[in-house]
Parts: structure tokens; C-alpha cells; sequence
């Protein structure tokens, strides 16, 4: 079938699913395969369940009465259908990747446009090859921006999703020590993620680069870019407090942030950037930004039986960690209490990556910390204020005995450790 008249088919359908659990009536069902799964044996249940038609590249599964869509790969379909339908809305794309900070960064730059702008940005972190696509096709006639998160954890993983996306724009919140394992080093991560740059370059389309970032600068030098940060910068944002309160001012505007952390202070620096050059107000920046509460344990900040809580286990790599920690110790606060968890991905570096951070902490001496997971198990620890648990079922055991009844908790790690269960203990 041609790729025009599936589109049509689309259009008068009510929408995606790829997971049969989520089936609407007059659905367009895509058949996905996986290392554990094979979409293709639930096209009946999905026809069954109200899917006007299913996309299926198995011809044993096929059906002549018209409800089956044979192809060659339901992925590949699955992409390309969402360039047809990106090109066919004619509307500008922002794509954001980095190692740190994308989500927030994203969840910031929608919250800025939507003051004006009908907006439509990645749900969660729904960023690779199946999410950016299902994002693209959840796009509509009204939509009038789209923000489109691209994660990756090997090379041309983003030259890939920027050819199905085919942004307008671009921007890479930092390179920093995130997938090593898939990477390699510091080095292929900024090769992988400047491939968002080659593609704005090649097609003459626009980057936003944070001028303080000396990277950034460097490896935009070729691009249309619009250049923010300090006062030689296009739009001028401070950083005015670094301590319990996050505030950023720009044209005279003073932000309170409900996040917390230095690190963050870019990422709301791009998204005012942003918002200034699609034209909105400097009140409704503020306002967004304002309004802004982060979710899905990611800086969250937590009252709970007495304590004050720093959720940030959503994600964990050296670089995030050691921004977490930074940010940690410059907090006014007493008895404070870390519960750090292992970082992923890291391959080789796995070993050193750990030790750097326990040396780290034994030189700041930030307050009692408690290591989870097997990585920081093997660490060398010399401190009497740091105790190693190899899994987390160790930790819980102990927990009761830990933390003091009033304190400051950072809880950080990868999402595999899933430290947020922590909560259920205090």
C-alpha cells in the first residue's frame, strides 16, 4: 500500500495503539515486534476489540476481508507513516536530546508555549524509535509547534530519529557521561548527540545553543544558531540565587523556580530563550515557569513525616550525580542524609565512574550516605559516614535505623534501582 493511502486510512481512524490493552474504537493497530513479544498474534484481539484496521508484516496473519495491512516491517511503516504526517501538517518541530536534563528541559518549553502556542511534546520520555513517531502522529491540523524528545544509547540512533522527525529546530541541553556502555566515552557521546546538529546544518535549519556551554559553542559553529546565556548572548538570562531558591531573571523579570539545583538553571534558560523567539510575553514566561511542578521522580521536592525529600531517581549517570551532589551541599539545611543508588550503563567505566563519586563524597563530607546496588558494593570506602548495601532488600532491612526523624534526604540512581520505594519506608 502506498505510504499517501495509508495516511488517508489514518486520518479517518481515531488514532494510534501498538498495545492491544489500549485498543480504541476506530484505532489503527501497528503490530510491533520485540525481543519477547510479536505484535503480529494480537492483530484478531485488536480487530476484536474495535481496531478499524491492524498494520502487520507476518502474511500468515494477513486477512483478505480488508482489516489487515500487510507490509514488509511494521516499524519501518510505523515511521514513515509519521514523516508523511509531519510533512502533511507543515508545522515547525523542536527537537531536544542531551545527556542530562531533556525531559525537564522539554516539559519547561512546552509549559512556555503552550501560553500561546496549541502545543504537542513527548509524553514522558517516550524518545526513541517507536516513541518519536507515535509523538509526530499524535500531532493534528491544530496543533501549531511541536516538541519532540530524542533519546539515544548508540551512534546514528539521533541521525535516525531526526530523518523521522525532521526538525526545525534544535537543541542539546550538555554532553555528559550518560550510556557509556552503548557510547563508548565522553568523546562518542558528543559525536552521537551532534548528529542533531549535522541534520539542522544540512537541511539550513536553526539550533539554540546555551553560549556558556563551551561545547556547544564550539560544535555549532557551521549552524544557523540562536545564541543564549550571558550578556553578549541574543537573550540575556542570571542565574541570582543558588542556594534554597532557584531564581533566573531576564528583561527585568524575576523567576522564582519550584525546581531546585544550579543544573536546572540551563534548562530554564532555554526554555525563556525559546519562548522569547516564538514571541511570548515575558509575563506568561514567567508564569509558566512559575507554575511549573516536576513529576514522575524528577527533582521532586517531598514533605513527608518529618522530612524535607529531594526526589531524583528517575535517572543517574556520573555527570547528573555529581550536579545532584554539588547542588546538595550548597543547601542550608541540617542532618542531612543521601541515599545514593548504582548508575547504568556505563560498561567498562563502570568501576571508576562509582569510586569517582565515592571519593567525591568522603572529600565533601555532605552527611551520612548509604550506597545501594551492587556497583557501589564494590566500592572502597574509608569514611565511618558512608554504609554499602548490595541491593536494595539490604537497605530495607537496615532502613528503620538510618535516617534520622528530622532531616534533608537526596534519594538519586538509576531508574532500575527504583530508590522511590525509599518513601514507603520512612
Amino acid at each position: 500500500m502506498k505510504i499517501e493511502n495509508l495516511h488517508e486510512i489514518f486520518l479517518a481512524s481515531t488514532g494510534i495503539c501498538t498495545d492491544t490493552r489500549r485498543i480504541t474504537e476506530g484505532c489503527l493497530f501497528v503490530a510491533l515486534k520485540g525481543d519477547n513479544f510479536n505484535g503480529n498474534g494480537f492483530s484478531h484481539e485488536a480487530i476484536e476489540k474495535g481496531a478499524s484496521k491492524v498494520i502487520i508484516d507476518e502474511i500468515g496473519y494477513h486477512k483478505n476481508t480488508g482489516e489487515t495491512i500487510l507490509c514488509a516491517n511494521s516499524l519501518v511503516m510505523l515511521q514513515k507513516l509519521a514523516t508523511f504526517h509531519r510533512n502533511y501538517l507543515k508545522l515547525p518541530i523542536i527537537a531536544i536530546t542531551g545527556s542530562n536534563g531533556k525531559t525537564t528541559t522539554k516539559e519547561l518549553i512546552n509549559a512556555v508555549l503552550k501560553q500561546k502556542l496549541n502545543t504537542v511534546a513527548t509524553v514522558g520520555n517516550l524518545n526513541n524509535h517507536i516513541g518519536v513517531p507515535l509523538t509526530l502522529l499524535s500531532m493534528s491540523s491544530e496543533t501549531e509547534i511541536g516538541i519532540v524528545e530524542m533519546g539515544a544509547n548508540h551512534p546514528k540512533e539521533i541521525a535516525d530519529l531526526c530523518n523521522i522527525a525532521l526538525p526545525d529546530y534544535g537543541y542539546i541541553t550538555n554532553f555528559g557521561k550518560a550510556h557509556l556502555e552503548g557510547f563508548g566515552s565522553i568523546e562518542g557521546v558528543i559525536r552521537a548527540k551532534t548528529e542533531l546538529y549535522k541534520h539542522l546544518e544540512k537541511n539550513n535549519k536553526t539550533a539554540f545553543i546555551n553560549g556558556n556551554d563551551p561545547l556547544q559553542m564550539l560544535h555549532s559553529k557551521k549552524l544557523n544558531r540562536i545564541i543564549f546565556g550571558s550578556a553578549q548572548h541574543e537573550c540575556v538570562v542570571h542565574l541570582k540565587d543558588t542556594s534554597n531558591e532557584l531564581l533566573v531573571e531576564f528583561n527585568d523579570v524575576t523567576i522564582q523556580s519550584r525546581l531546585i539545583g544550579r543544573y536546572n538553571f540551563h534548562n530554564i534558560a532555554a526554555a525563556i530563550a525559546i519562548g522569547v523567539h516564538f514571541k511570548i510575553a515575558a509575563i506568561a514566561i514567567k508564569r509558566a515557569i512559575e507554575d511549573y511542578v516536576p513529576a514522575n521522580n524528577r527533582s521532586q521536592i517531598i514533605s513527608k513525616s518529618g522530612y524535607k525529600i529531594i526526589l531524583d531517581a528517575y535517572n543517574a549517570n556520573p555527570t547528573s550525580m555529581q550536579a545532584a551532589l554539588e547542588n546538595f551541599s550548597q543547601l542550608e539545611a541540617k542532618h542531612k542524609v543521601l541515599f545514593l543508588g548504582d548508575m547504568f550503563e556505563l560498561g567498562t567505566a563502570a568501576e571508576s565512574e562509582h569510586q569517582n563519586i565515592v571519593d567525591l563524597l568522603e572529600k565533601e563530607e555532605l552527611g551520612a550516605t548509604y550506597l545501594i546496588g551492587s556497583n557501589f558494593y564494590k566500592t572502597t570506602v574509608r569514611s565511618p559516614q558512608i554504609r554499602k548495601f548490595e541491593n536494595f532488600e539490604a537497605l530495607r532491612l537496615a532502613l528503620h535505623n538510618l535516617a534520622p526523624k528530622h532531616g534533608t534526604l537526596l534519594i538519586k540512581g538509576s531508574r532500575g534501582m527504583a530508590l522511590e520505594r525509599i518513601l514507603d519506608y520512612l
